[in-house]
């Protein structure tokens, strides 16, 4: 019989074995997929779910999804200069998914789309997770009970939903340990272990760290027969993977240093010893303190909790690597003088979670006198120490039940993000597209998507830092016309006199949100603070005077309070001299005034007016379209004998520069 011939059914024979295979597989899998699948199922739903309101968007998040959007859109590696600071595989691997998903084109906002493939990521590190877990000798209630961890911890949440390159290196992680525990096939499985390594440490750098752990796993699971020469093959596959990072950079000739360009060993050795410290964890003022805190008022449960199971499982044979490797990461970030990045812990959550469940299904184990395994220990010792560690997780559960609850409220229901979605909508509505705008990254793709030019659009970081933008700002700060402030940008900003002088020599516009979430629309002035002042002094008392007589026009019809908007200069001097030209030919009743939107304490630029009757309507349309472009309304919305008359945010007849 050929290949060819079928069934009576008309089905090819290959076709039928390739489904009999894949049946198979179900079948022989079904029991671990009815326990995987509900839980993967709550983990990506509790991610998805609010997964565009909260946390509210961060600069690191605008820099990864730039990253992934310029290699997209604009075939190039960065949306900068790329300077070695991190190897390229993350980004290109959120540039993968975002080209297959189209998820750029769904999202109004970029970094949305980026937060969408971080549940693929965390998706697949689930999976693994659960796989790893079964290949320690967890039972599946166990390996189920992990993942729901590693899924619902607010901290795992928070940053799984974070665009952090990390939550792109764990799954490759995982994979590799996943494979190092292969029980057949040995050769290929190392050789994958050591390429997942390898493409997780091309993602993140401080992957590198479980390095050590691997091996132990490796060589006490590798078969004494072929333990050299297996292992010999991973190292060989781990250092093909890191050459390919050196022969990038040897290729484009920026693997060492040198005059007008940037090098492979100047990102290294930034790294690694240039970079400024975190200064010590228990110092209330350093970086590494401010890192740890805001870990743990996210979840103090977990963190102590994996922290005393990691202590625990260095006791648990079949856990011991991965025990041990918990500890030296938790005790590598007490380390002197050290860089400790926000996004650290995300490499520790899915073993701290592992871990957790483990030492809880051996406590119950021991409780019940289930184990069969060898050990020194009186079944007494076992019982009393399973019944210690029992008690301890339930407390902690109870004690986790309430933050647990109160915090996934707030992911599932706040919309932290919304200044700002609200900054960015005003600026595309309402800034000239010739600006030159200083942002945080966060928004840069989506200003660039809006009309601005890709060069005016300026991350803050790159003022002083890249040579690029340099030459693009001769005069530095005073080449920009406008500067967001968000969070980042106050704290991280201060280093960079630029940006300081920039946001001394501005003056608000628009502000959105409050305390952390704030973001402020602010408008440079070149010429300097105190001139800005004075300017804006002068043209404050100009629309007093304009106030006082229009509020003492016996056209105008308005209450008491109006009025006394008008006398306090509040209102924008266009639509005074506006009013005043209506007011001439007709009287006309005005509204009290009412700020846009993000505009609190700036002048009044809506008017509303109301006309007597649909003719004398018509013939302030009239009045106002004859201005000059200097008064001319921005927009006229007419709504029977109602005009709803606004100006562009900034009066160029007072403004302190030019627009």
């Amino acid at each position: 019989m050929t290949a060819s011939t079928t069934h009576t059914t008309g089905i090819p024979i290959r076709g039928a074995i390739a489904h009999t295979g894949a049946a198979g597989w179900v079948r022989r899998h079904a029991v671990s997929l009815a326990w995987l699948l509900p839980v993967l199922a709550i983990a990506a739903a509790v991610q998805l779910w609010n997964m565009t309101g909260t946390p509210q968007r961060i600069d690191d998040e605008g820099t990864y999804t730039a990253q992934a959007w310029a290699i997209t859109n604009l075939g190039e590696l960065t949306h900068y200069t790329y300077w070695y600071d991190h190897p390229p595989l993350g980004w290109i691997q959120i540039a993968a998914y975002t080209s297959v998903t189209g998820a750029f084109a769904r999202y109004p906002f970029a970094v949305e789309a980026a937060r969408e493939s971080m549940v693929f990521f965390t998706a697949v590190s689930s999976v693994l997770l659960f796989v790893l877990a079964r290949r320690i000798g967890a039972a599946r209630p166990t390996a189920a009970v992990a993942v729901l961890v590693f899924a619902l911890s607010p901290l795992a949440l928070q940053y799984h939903r974070t665009v952090y390159i990390d939550n792109v290196a764990t799954p490759w992680l995982l994979a590799a340990f996943v494979l190092v525990l292969s029980r057949r096939k040995q050769l290929a499985g190392f050789a994958g272990a050591a390429a997942c390594l390898g493409i997780a440490v091309l993602s993140k750098e401080t992957y590198l760290l479980a390095l050590p752990f691997l091996i132990w796993m490796a060589v006490r699971g590798a078969d004494r027969s072929t333990r050299r020469y297996t292992l010999s093959v991973a190292g060989a596959v781990l250092t093909v993977i890191g050459g390919g990072y050196l022969l990038l950079a040897a290729v484009k000739g920026e693997l060492l240093p040198g005059p007008g360009r940037v090098s492979l060993l100047e990102g290294i050795t930034y790294q690694l010893g240039s970079r400024a410290a975190s200064g010590s964890i228990f110092a209330g003022d350093s970086l590494a303190h401010q890192a740890a805190a805001q870990w743990w008022a996210l979840d103090p449960v977990f963190i102590v909790l994996g922290s005393l199971a990691a202590v625990v499982g260095l006791f648990l044979r079949r856990v011991r690597p991965i025990a041990a490797m918990l500890v030296f990461l938790l005790a590598f970030m007490f380390r002197p003088n050290g860089y400790l990045p926000v996004p650290y812990v995300i490499m520790l959550i899915p073993f701290a979670a592992l871990l957790v469940a483990w030492t809880a299904d051996r406590a119950v184990v021991a409780i019940a006198g289930w184990s069969r395994s060898r050990t020194r220990l009186p079944g007494g010792v076992r019982r009393t120490l399973g019944i210690t560690w029992a008690a301890v997780t339930v407390a902690a559960l109870a004690v986790a039940a309430p933050l647990w609850t109160a915090q996934l409220r707030g992911f599932t229901t706040s919309n932290l993000d919304q200044p700002m979605q609200q900054a960015e909508r005003w600026v595309g509505d309402n800034v000239p597209k010739s600006s030159r705008l200083l942002v945080d990254d966060a928004m840069w793709v989506d200003l660039v998507k809006a009309g601005f030019a890709r060069d005016n659009v300026v991350w803050y970081y790159k003022l002083d830092t890249d040579a690029a933008v340099e030459r693009q700002s001769p005069n530095g700060w005073k080449d920009s016309d406008y500067v967001v402030t968000t969070d980042s940008m106050r704290t991280g900003g201060n280093s960079s006199k630029d940006v300081a002088d920039a946001i001394r020599n501005s003056t608000t516009v628009a502000v959105f949100g409050t305390g952390d979430q704030q973001v402020d629309v602010r408008r440079i002035h070149s010429e300097g603070e105190a001139a800005a002042e004075r300017a804006i002094t002068k043209a404050t008392d100009q629309r007093k005077t304009m106030g006082t007589e229009l509020a003492a026009n016996p056209a105008l019809e308005a209450n008491a309070g109006t009025k006394s908007q008008f006398r306090a200069g509040q209102v924008d001097s266009r639509a005074m001299i506006a009013l005043g030209q209506v007011l001439a030919d007709q009287p006309v009743s005005v509204d009290r005034f009412t700020p846009l939107a993000g505009e609190t304490g700036q002048a009044f630029r809506r008017v509303v007016l109301h006309a007597d009757g649909a003719a004398a309507a018509t013939r302030i349309e009239r009045t106002l379209d004859a201005m000059s472009d200097s008064y001319r309304p921005e927009s006229v919305e007419r709504h029977g004998d109602e005009l709803a008359v606004t100006y562009a945010p900034i009066d160029p007849t007072t403004a302190p520069t030019a627009a």
